[in-house]
């Protein structure tokens, strides 16, 4: 079995978090390979580096970046004003893929990556097929409309159902449209990793 996982099963594995299809990740929360079992109680204690290298790695895989991307995220982050590890995942969830994962348009951020970068989706009207495209409060997100009617719009309506809709966001299913009406904050903003780590990493 362990043969036929896929590169993002064992990334969920190695790095111990939720990145889609993952339900081995579930089933056997310790790495992959030979020596995965022996950690399978609690992985080994860590270097206070080790530990801050882990939560930028959760990070790069959460949000499908390499590391010259997230790189340029921190260093915008450090830029402005405020709380840098805040502003950073503030940055990262209002990527326009993102967006159209937290919407509910799409199972995981890699789909949406896909949904984005093949014309689906609309930011205020007009076409946008960059997934990193950073999108701002008050702009409207849709679905072009000669892509209403295909396999994958049918299947928005019934990945939504299940989708849990962050404060920020409000969403139309019906009419596939949705709107920032704020910045995430708060319980909002992804847990997954500890973006105060990150941000010791990036000032060692």
């Amino acid at each position: 079995m362990a043969k036929n996982q896929t590169p993002i099963v064992k990334l969920s594995r190695r790095l111990g978090i939720s990145l889609g299809k993952d339900k081995y990740a579930k089933r056997r929360p310790y790495p992959p390979g030979i020596h995965g079992p022996k950690n399978a109680k609690g992985r080994r204690r860590m270097s206070s580096y080790g530990e801050q290298l882990l939560e930028k790695q959760k990070a790069k895989a959460v949000y499908g970046l390499l590391e010259k991307q997230f790189s340029r995220y921190f260093e915008k982050a450090t830029r402005s004003e405020g709380n840098t590890g805040e502003i950073m995942v503030q940055l990262l969830e209002m990527r326009l893929d993102n967006v159209v994962f937290r919407m509910g348009m799409a199972k995981t951020r890699r789909q949406a990556r896909q949904i984005v970068g093949h014309g689906f989706v609309l930011v205020n009207d007009k076409k946008v097929n960059i997934p990193s495209y950073s999108v701002s409060i008050g702009d409207k997100i849709s679905i072009k409309e000669s892509k209403k009617e295909t396999g994958i719009a049918k299947e928005m309506k019934e990945t939504y159902k299940s989708n849990q809709l962050p404060k920020w966001l409000t969403c139309d299913i019906s009419t596939l449209s949705g709107k920032i009406t704020s910045l995430p904050e708060g319980e909002d903003l992804d847990r997954v990793f500890d973006p105060t780590l990150i941000v010791e990493f990036y000032s060692r």
